[in-house]
């Protein structure tokens, strides 16, 4: 019984981070995906409100197996749109609690992508999605293991500011 409820509370916990990515990819493109939190604020962004920043686009292969197009914002042009981009440190927070954070410094050395979509489609649950935060010019060195992947980041639910 007890095993049951724990079974139930923990399934409803994790309804709301799973609800926003089914929405998505069911073709709801207006659907919440990425909640955006700056002091006590906080909102939602859809897929499409993401992408207003333009995509730009990168061939190469992740590090959990994925390979193609990726396509996506610019971290640093999605930050200026959302007001994010003064904030002394960015945080990254995925489905699984996974954070990773950035400094302006830091993302002045290497251009992230904030991947939306994998050969022109958005980014399923299955394929670590709806969204990934990538080094694409590091990708060869992640894959070798000559370059660390924790400031990749996949199953991207919210990004908050300080």
């Amino acid at each position: 019984m007890l095993s049951l409820m724990l079974s139930m509370m923990f399934s409803s916990l994790l309804w709301p981070l799973a609800a926003p990515a089914r929405a998505e990819s069911q073709g709801a493109p207006d659907a919440p995906i990425l909640a955006i939190t700056r002091g006590g604020e906080s909102r939602t962004l859809s897929l499409r409100e993401i992408e207003e920043t333009g995509l730009r686009h990168v061939e190469m292969r992740h590090p959990e197996g994925l390979e193609g197009r990726f396509s996506g914002v610019n971290l640093d042009d999605f930050l200026a749109a959302n007001g994010l981009d003064e904030a002394r440190r960015v945080r990254f927070i995925a489905d699984d609690g996974y954070t990773t954070f950035l400094t302006p410094a830091e993302r002045r050395e290497k251009r992230y992508l904030m991947v939306t979509r994998l050969d022109g489609e958005p980014i399923g649950p299955d394929q670590f999605g709806p969204l990934m935060l990538v080094v694409p010019e590091e990708a060869e060195a992640v894959l070798a293991g000559t370059a660390p992947l924790t400031r990749w980041i996949w199953a991207l639910r919210e990004v908050s500011a300080r």
